[in-house]
């Protein structure tokens, strides 16, 4: 009896999240089609201009990776904050005191170092079901519904 109404309420939160991800692929897409044609209007092409497309190519990544396997990886959203640091260092480097510099790259040092942190502990420590294959985890998806 319980079965069914579980089974409608995991569909209904996975049509919702399946949404919400595409709302976010369509809206960068739609703003990186939009920093491309502010750079055609101007002319010129800059290293923020191309951390920012480098950024929304991030993003339209994580999503792909979200959609594909069900999980969010955390490595993405980190290498997306060093990105953005670095631009905003681009950007502000001219109006940056000393120590707001080093700020920004002691911040962007922690994210590397949290990477790291992160990536030695796949390495070292995997999950089992990292160690399956592909096709071996659809069939473990296929017992568990």
């Amino acid at each position: 009896m319980l079965r069914r109404p579980k089974r409608y309420a995991s569909l209904s939160l996975r049509v919702v999240e399946n949404a919400g991800l595409l709302v976010i692929a369509v809206a960068t897409v739609i703003a990186g089609v939009q920093e491309v044609n502010v750079m055609i209007a101007a002319s010129r092409v800059t290293l923020a201009d191309l951390l920012l497309m480098f950024i929304y190519l991030e993003v339209l990544t994580m999503v792909g990776l979200y959609f594909e396997s069900g999980k969010l990886p955390v490595r993405i959203p980190l290498y997306i904050g060093m990105v953005a640091l670095a631009r905003y260092m681009v950007l502000e480097m001219k109006e940056m005191d000393v120590w707001r510099l080093f700020a920004v790259s002691g911040a962007i040092l922690v994210l590397a170092l949290a990477v790291l942190a992160i990536r030695y502990g796949h390495v070292r420590f995997p999950y089992p079901e990292d160690d399956l294959t592909p096709e071996k985890q659809m069939q473990g998806r296929v017992r568990h519904r």
